[in-house]
């Protein structure tokens, strides 16, 4: 298995664009996406998919991960980008994905927030929202 390259949001973003075959999967919690904001893909005519890594609030990994993915539609011939907080869920992610049969996955280094700047904040250092990509609270 080759691996879940990491790939940064703002190529990311050009992928999307670019190619219909391109599916954006968060995998944070349901308490993230409602608290923290979600990339928003309606200027390109998509969704983001969201399909928790971990289940709030026992953290325990989704173990019907692999079945939402195949129930949302996605092939083998998907290309998904997984993106969570910092990047260390959708990298897991991406790893589960390819075991089930998703060869083209690929990790949105940096996640939706980044690392956290000097202050302790987070989406200002690198990710997402660092990079100046559309967002939306939900």
């Amino acid at each position: 298995m080759p691996g879940v390259p990491d790939i940064s949001p703002a190529e990311t973003w050009e992928a999307l664009k670019a190619d219909p075959e391109a599916v954006l999967i968060d995998v944070r919690t349901d308490a993230e996406w409602n608290f923290v904001g979600l990339p928003d893909l309606t200027e390109i005519g998509k969704q983001t998919l969201l399909v928790p890594w971990q289940l709030y609030p026992s953290m325990q990994v989704n173990g019907s991960f692999p079945d939402h993915l195949h129930k949302a539609g996605l092939t083998a011939t998907h290309r998904l980008y997984f993106i969570c907080r910092s990047g260390a869920r959708s990298l897991a992610a991406g790893q589960a994905a390819q075991a089930a049969g998703f060869p083209q996955a690929f990790n949105v280094a940096d996640g939706f927030e980044g690392p956290v700047d000097a202050e302790g904040h987070r989406g200002m250092v690198a990710g997402w929202k660092a990079a100046g990509l559309p967002w939306r609270q939900r």
